[in-house]
């Protein structure tokens, strides 16, 4: 099956619709340190369309790899449970997204779990779900938690307050010959509303964004 630079960036981060006066790429503010660099990521669409901020090596041909090595794909930094996202829900985002993800890869190279010794023609993936804001009326923070998890208060018609979700990946493929990242990616995606802050944060609310990675590597 053709691979393609387009394509695994797609694969990395899709965002879904944007809501409110919300940006719709990661502020600088959210990074989580989990790149090493962020100064060379430049604005750049995924195969569908949707914002992202990416940086690739010149002259890379991602064609030219046949294998990836996965290795663990978590949170950064470790996250801390609140009263609208439990320990549960964490577990089961961190588990659906590894799974999603390598299955998405494993249909454009073969796949190898982390530990598995670089061979010639491999790529390494690093990818986290990282950094969080929770926010409030007026979207003045009220909760600061250490995941990749935004909670944000937009305005409706009605002037009731909605609660958009927004899920933050960062994530790097390096060559394994060299160790060297051959490409890097930030995005942001959004899930489901809530009504309010009470309403629980779950696995639901934001596999769709996950689900949107897989669907622009699909479509490419």
């Amino acid at each position: 099956m053709k691979r393609s630079s387009i394509a695994v960036t797609g694969l990395l981060f899709s965002a879904l619709l944007l809501g409110g006066c919300a940006s719709k790429v990661t502020e600088p503010e959210q990074y989580s340190g989990f790149l090493a660099d962020y100064s060379r990521l430049q604005p750049a669409t995924s195969p569908t369309g949707q914002p992202v901020l990416r940086w690739m090596a010149p002259g890379v041909n991602l064609d030219s790899y046949k294998h990836v090595i996965v290795q663990s794909i978590g949170f950064h930094p470790a996250p801390s449970p609140s009263e609208q996202i439990g320990a549960p829900a964490l577990a089961q985002l961190q588990t659906y997204t590894s799974e999603q993800v390598k299955a998405a890869f494993g249909r454009r190279f073969q796949v190898h779990e982390a530990g598995a010794q670089p061979g010639p023609q491999t790529l390494i993936l690093r990818a986290a779900i990282t950094g969080v804001d929770t926010k409030a009326e007026g979207l003045k923070p009220y909760e600061v938690i250490p995941i990749a998890l935004v909670v944000a208060a937009t305005t409706s018609a009605t002037g009731a307050r909605d609660r958009t979700t927004e899920l933050f990946i960062e994530a790097e493929l390096l060559d394994a010959s060299t160790g060297q990242p051959v490409l890097q990616v930030v995005r942001k995606g959004y899930g489901k509303e809530l009504a309010n802050k009470e309403q629980q944060v779950t696995l639901d609310t934001l596999k769709g964004v996950i689900d949107g990675i897989v669907r622009d590597i699909d479509k490419f």
